[in-house]
This record gives structure tokens, C-alpha cells and sequence, in this order.
């Protein structure tokens, strides 16, 4: 996975942007139960009125307040009220004041004189107190519960003018009511006692509690708006970087597998490297995309949640530990049992890449001894073993969300039954509870958003890991730390020198001790019953496969110590199957020849044999061909991709028995106009007819992978006995004889 994650380098920049905005996100997100909060608290229950601390004040009722309060308090509320009356302000500015507070026409009033936090915090301590207070005394009063008070005569008149002992030993029953509630219920004790002053000052209520609500809930909807434009960004940053990681893995993946030698394609097959190619590399691509828009966020979002909490009401923090411990449970024995399949899903899904892939090449053999039941077994085997996997999968995957959503309710069962008996003690208000409850499921949310990491991290890691395998393969055929160049003065030689070669993990060597040197100018050519190591010995010249032992030299130095791209270069080769890619036919011939004129791939063309049925199609050399060839006959498919060679134009031609698709008419002429074509290059043939390399410069006769003769057809014909053999049982003495 390591190997994999190094990819996320190039997009460090966006990663971190992305860091930012979901830690806006979260700060909005965790803001708006705050908000839902005080909408309850202050909003709905408060009136829109936000503390203690009245805006203004009666002048009478201030003095009241002052009596409960000790030389430094008064000091402080002082310092922070201004009286406002006819006497200090000027007309307009009295006018101004009398319309929103009626009142001060028949008393003054004390305004405040402060937005300073700090100073705020400070008064709504002083003031809620003596709000209580006052409060309390003045319901008493109305209750006649305070003795031997005349009729008529103010309570607070008499109060004031008592020693402050006495005043505190009136209030004690007041200051044990009030001990054991906290700043937030105390301040909400004295609000009515506001309201109160407010009402008689003239201030519409009302009002005030609807401008606060509309202005609370214009917050929210800005803040909602911030987030989804940050959920939004995070979004397209997020889908960037995994198609980004996508495209480089895929672009390095496809790099290795085109430098992979033959021994690296048997170690994996071609449907496993088309399903790590694809499949695999999307799950990556998947999992990245999570990783930016939900993986990063479920931290922010979960650390933030915990801290809002413990801020809001520790007392039921306990509740968020139980939620959480649930949650990993569930995590825990989901991943357990999810990880082990996702290993086998990606198999299966190799294996029935490998049975559709064999069964479309191979339709017209299928077909031809009709075996489509036999196949389609098979295939409904291996498809029914990937489904019944995805669907156990499947199943303890659809098991998560009902159970998260099920400790979710649980949990706000729980907070509001704990919650309904705290707001009963006084300990807590009703918009804390909800807020609670908000700031509880953004926690188990977040660990949610994390539990599905284990639905597609061990998809996604098991990709990685068959992705790395690809990656970290050392590949067996690679060029020299030192390459040499080209001996000029043997240009086009190749030469064997007691070269083996055996296939990794075999015991026996195909090839054995093979010694001959093919000169430019000259055609040599191989032949050997099935399996004698023909296409093997030709396929070590490109270095398809290094030798076990000996040397190849092409133009005189050991093809191991020359590029990989100049030896190919200078070679022009014509596998035994012919292979042809989708485009045209000008396309395929051009293949190895970007530079070619229109009269070169023509020439080329021509000698290949391939004008008449290029020139029978309506759009001659811009005919399209199908994936594979399909629509090109096999004997056309050999003779475009002889024709791709010639336009090449190598000092090296290999044909790996390439001419067996045409008839033998064709075959003639195709040799005839060929060595004219090649006569100063070096031409090195695969074949299984006689005719094919009777008129060779020299044959080289295999058998059971070791040389059993060299020479022209006539010497081989007297002294090798293997090459007579397979000779007459194609011709007949008379026309070997003619020959």
C-alpha cells in the first residue's frame, strides 16, 4: 500500500488545501448545534434576550439591584452604565432615546455603555445574582411572606437602610435555592426579571425575540452555505486526485508490462494484468477519492465533536465513550470477516477475466466441436463462485448501516432520558440537551464516515498490493549499466556461439550448444520437426529471453551489452502468429515506420504480396481493421505483417515461419520480390515447408534442440539425414531432383 501512497506526492499542494477546507467544513458543521442551541435557549426561552445584563435600566430598579451587591460590584456596574435624561443629552438625542424607550419621559434610565466580552461576562456574574434577588424579595413581598411590613411602605426602602448582615441573612434562603445551579441557569433564572424591566421600559418584546431568531437563523443559513461550498470544493479536489493517482498508475503500470520479457508474462497471466490494469487500479482510484472527501474529514469532524462536547456538558460525556466503544465493535468484527473475501473477489475476478477471454478467442474452436455447454459450465462455475463471495461480502456490508443507525437512536434514547432528568434538577437547559444531541451523532457520524473505510480499504488493499507486485517486479531482461555500440565492420552479422538456453524452472535445455554465423547479404534458415527449438532460438536474437550460456553477437557485439532499443531497431521481425492492431491497413504498415511516404508503405506492400486484396477494398490502404485482425483472412494478416517489416527497412529480417498461410504460388513470388529487397541485408527464416528455403544461402537443421547440419539444400541432402527425411516426406525425389 506504502508503494502505492508515494503517488499522493505530486498532489501535496491540494491535499493540504483540501486539510483547510475540511477544517472549515468542520468548524461550520460544528457550529450550527451551538446555534440550534441558543435559537432554544435564547431565542424561544429567553425571548431574544441574551444575558443578566439589561441594555438599559430604570433608575429605581438599578438602586435596587445595588443594595445586594459589595463596594467593588457597584464600582464595576458604574463604570459601565451611563444615565440618560433630560438633563445630559441634547434634544435630538433625547428625542431619539424617548422613541425607543417611552419611559425615560417620566424617569431616567441607565444605558449601557460597553460590547466588551470580558466586561459583559463579568456584569452578567454580578447581575444575575442580584436579579435572583431581587426577584425573590419582591415575590415574597406580593406573597405577604415577609413579616411586619407596613401596607404601603417599599420593601427595598427598608431594605437598604439595614446592616449588610442582616441584608444577607434575608437573602440566604435565596443563595441556598441558587447554589447548585451553574452560570448558563442562573443567568436564565434572572431573564424573566429583565423581560420584566424591559416591558415596562416599552421595548417590544416581541420583536426582540424575532429579530434575534431571523438573525440566529440567517447565521446558520450563511454558515450552511460556507460548508456546502467547501464540501463542494473538496469534492472536485478530491475526484482530481483520484483520477490523477488513476492515470499515473495506470501510465506506470502499462510502462513495466511493455518492458516485461516473456518470463515475466508467464509469471503473470493476461487477464490478471488486464484485471490489475483496470479493476485494481480503480479500486485505488475509489479509495482515494474517500480518503479526501471522507476519511480526512471523519478525525476533523469526530476530535471537534468531542471537544464541543465536553465544553457543552461533561456530566453525559460518558454516553459519547459508550457510542463510540459500539461503533468499533461492529468495525472490528465487520473488518474481520470482510477482508479475507476481498482477497478472494479479486481472484475470482481474474479467473473469470482469464475464462471470457479464452472462451471469446477460442469461439470459432468452441464452436467447431461444439463444446458451448462445456464452456458455458465453466464459466457459470467461476461467475457463481465471484457471486456467492460479493454476496457474503454484500451482505455483512448492508449489516453495518442498520447497526450504526441503531446505536445512533439508541444513544439519543439515552442522552434524552439522562438530559429530561438534568433540565428537571435545573443542572441543564433544553437547547443544551439538543445541542448535545447534534454534537453526538456528528461523533458516531464521523466514526461512521470511518467504518467505511473498512467496506473498500481492504479492496482497495489487496489492489494495492497485486498493483505493487507489478511495480516491484524485477524484470529479467534489462540493458547493461555500460552499453557498447555497434561494430561498423560487421554490420548485419549475426552470430551464435555455443549458446543454450533453458526456460525458468525447467530442467532440460530447449536449445543446446548452438554455433553458426548468418552474414548480410545472405538467407538463413532453420527447419526441424515440431519442438526442436526453432522460434526459441530465432526469439533469443531480439532478446525475447537471454541466454543460459554461450553469446548471441549481432554486428559483433553481445546483444547483452547493446540497447534494447537500437538491437530492435535493427532488426525487422514476423512472429509465427501473425498480429495485427485496430486502425488500417496503412496504420499496421506503418506500425514500425512512422516516417514512411505514401510510395515506401506501397513498395513495402507490393512485395508483400498484399496489393491485390488491398486494392479489391473500397478504401485500399485506409481500410479499417478490426482488434485481432478479425476481418483480414489468415494469409492477408501474414503478408501485412511481412509488409510491416519490409517498410521498416532493417539490416536484420526475421520470419518465424511466416509464410505458412500462403499458398505455395504466393509463397514463390513473395520470395522472388523479397531477395531482390533484402539482398544486402541479413535474413534469417522459420519454416516448416521444403520449398520455403530450398534456395537458402545456408540451413541449419535442428533436432531435440541441438544443430544436426549446415549447409545449401544439395549438401544437406547428402549428409544430413534428418533434413532427407523431412525434405521427402514433402516432395518427391523427381521434384527435389528438379529443384
Amino acid at each position: 500500500m506504502t508503494k502505492v501512497l508515494k503517488y499522493l506526492k505530486p498532489f501535496t499542494l491540494s491535499l493540504i488545501l483540501v486539510i483547510g477546507l475540511l477544517i472549515v467544513q468542520a468548524t461550520c458543521d460544528l457550529s450550527l448545534p451551538d446555534y440550534t442551541s441558543n435559537i432554544v435557549n435564547v431565542g424561544i426561552q429567553q425571548n431574544g434576550i441574551k444575558n443578566a445584563v439589561p441594555t438599559v435600566i430604570r433608575e429605581k430598579e438599578l438602586n435596587k439591584l445595588m443594595i445586594f451587591m459589595d463596594n467593588n460590584q457597584k464600582d464595576e456596574v458604574n463604570k459601565n452604565y451611563k444615565l440618560i435624561d433630560k438633563d445630559n443629552l441634547t434634544k435630538e438625542e433625547y428625542d431619539k432615546e424617548v422613541k425607543k424607550y417611552p419611559i425615560l419621559k417620566s424617569e431616567p434610565l441607565y444605558k449601557l455603555n460597553t460590547n466588551d466580552k470580558k466586561e459583559i461576562e463579568n456584569l452578567n456574574k454580578i447581575m444575575s445574582k442580584a436579579l435572583v434577588k431581587v426577584s425573590g424579595i419582591e415575590a415574597a413581598s406580593q406573597q405577604g411572606k415577609i413579616p411586619n411590613l407596613p401596607t404601603g411602605v417599599d420593601i427595598f426602602s427598608v431594605i437598604e437602610k439595614l446592616p449588610q448582615a442582616q441584608i444577607d441573612e434575608m437573602t440566604k434562603e435565596i443563595d441556598n435555592k441558587t447554589s447548585d445551579l451553574d452560570e448558563n441557569m442562573l443567568t436564565q433564572s434572572s431573564i424573566y426579571a429583565v423581560k420584566n424591566e424591559y416591558e415596562a421600559i416599552g421595548i417590544n418584546i416581541e420583536k426582540l425575540q424575532n429579530n434575534y431568531i431571523f438573525k440566529s437563523g440567517a447565521a446558520m443559513l450563511g454558515i450552511a452555505l460556507i460548508s456546502l461550498l467547501a464540501t463542494i470544493v473538496v469534492g472536485f479536489i478530491g475526484s482530481r486526485v483520484g483520477a490523477g493517482i488513476g492515470r499515473s498508475l495506470r501510465k506506470d503500470v502499462f510502462r513495466k508490462v511493455v518492458s516485461f520479457s516473456n518470463v515475466e508474462f508467464d509469471k503473470f497471466s493476461t487477464a490478471s494484468l488486464i484485471t490489475r490494469s483496470t479493476n485494481d487500479i480503480q479500486q485505488i482510484q475509489n479509495f482515494t477519492v474517500m480518503l479526501v472527501r471522507m476519511i480526512l474529514y471523519a478525525p476533523i469532524l469526530g476530535i471537534g465533536g468531542v471537544l464541543k462536547v465536553l465544553n457543552t456538558d461533561t456530566s453525559m460525556a460518558w454516553i459519547i465513550g459508550v457510542a463510540v466503544v459500539a461503533i468499533l465493535l461492529v468495525i472490528i468484527v465487520l473488518f474481520s470477516l470482510a477482508i479475507p473475501r476481498f482477497k478472494k473477489v479479486q481472484k475470482l475476478v481474474d479467473k473469470l477475466n482469464l475464462v471470457t477471454r479464452e472462451s471469446l478467442v477460442g469461439m470459432l474452436v468452441i464452436r467447431a466441436f461444439s463444446n458451448q455447454k462445456v464452456e458455458e459450465k465453466r464459466f457459470d462455475e467461476t461467475n457463481i463462485d465471484l457471486r456467492k463471495t460479493n454476496t457474503f461480502v454484500n451482505r455483512i456490508m448492508s449489516v453495518m448501516m442498520p447497526t450504526m443507525m441503531l446505536i445512533m437512536n439508541m444513544i439519543t434514547i439515552l442522552i434524552v432520558w439522562v438530559g429530561s432528568h438534568n433540565i428537571d434538577a435545573g443542572v441543564m437547559q433544553v437547547g443544551d440537551m439538543m445541542a448535545f444531541i447534534q454534537y453526538s451523532m456528528q461523533i458516531i457520524m464521523s466514526f461512521l464516515m470511518l467504518s467505511m473505510l473498512s467496506v473498500i480499504l481492504p479492496r482497495a488493499s489487496v489492489s494495492a498490493s497485486r498493483i505493487g507486485e507489478i511495480l516491484s517486479t524485477d524484470v529479467a531482461i534489462k540493458d547493461s549499466k555500460e552499453t557498447r555500440e555497434f561494430d561498423e565492420d560487421k554490420y548485419g552479422e549475426v552470430e551464435f556461439k555455443n549458446v543454450s538456453f533453458k526456460y525458468p524452472d525447467a530442467e532440460d535445455d530447449v536449445i543446446s550448444n548452438i554455433s553458426f554465423t548468418a552474414k548480410p547479404g545472405q538467407t538463413t534458415a532453420f527447419i526441424g520437426s515440431t519442438g526442436s527449438g526453432k522460434s526459441t532460438l530465432i526469439n533469443l536474437i531480439p532478446r525475447f529471453f537471454d541466454v543460459t550460456e554461450g553469446e548471441i553477437l549481432v554486428n559483433g557485439v553481445d546483444i547483452r551489452n547493446i540497447n534494447q532499443h537500437k538491437l530492435r531497431d535493427e532488426i525487422g521481425y514476423v512472429p509465427q502468429k501473425a498480429v495485427l492492431f485496430s486502425g488500417t491497413i496503412d496504420s499496421n504498415i506503418r506500425y514500425g515506420a512512422e516516417g514512411s511516404t505514401k510510395e515506401d508503405i506501397r513498395e513495402a506492400a507490393s512485395i508483400a504480396q498484399a496489393m491485390e486484396f488491398i486494392e479489391s477494398k473500397p478504401d485500399k490502404f485506409e481500410t479499417e481493421i478490426s482488434q485481432g485482425g478479425t476481418n483480414v483472412s489468415g494469409g492477408q494478416k501474414q503478408r501485412l505483417s511481412i509488409a510491416r517489416a519490409l517498410a521498416k527497412k532493417p539490416k536484420i529480417f526475421i520470419f518465424d515461419d511466416s509464410f505458412s498461410a500462403l499458398d505455395l504460388k504466393t509463397d514463390a513470388k513473395l520470395r522472388k520480390e523479397l531477395k531482390s529487397k533484402t539482398k544486402d541485408a541479413t535474413v534469417l527464416i522459420v519454416a516448416q515447408r521444403i520449398s520455403t528455403i530450398l534456395h537458402a544461402d545456408q540451413i541449419v537443421v535442428l533436432d531435440e534442440g541441438k544443430v544436426v547440419g549446415i549447409g545449401t539444400h544439395n549438401e544437406l541432402m547428402k549428409n544430413c539425414e534428418v533434413y532427407k527425411q523431412i525434405a521427402l516426406s514433402q516432395l518427391s525425389k523427381e521434384e527435389l531432383d528438379n529443384e
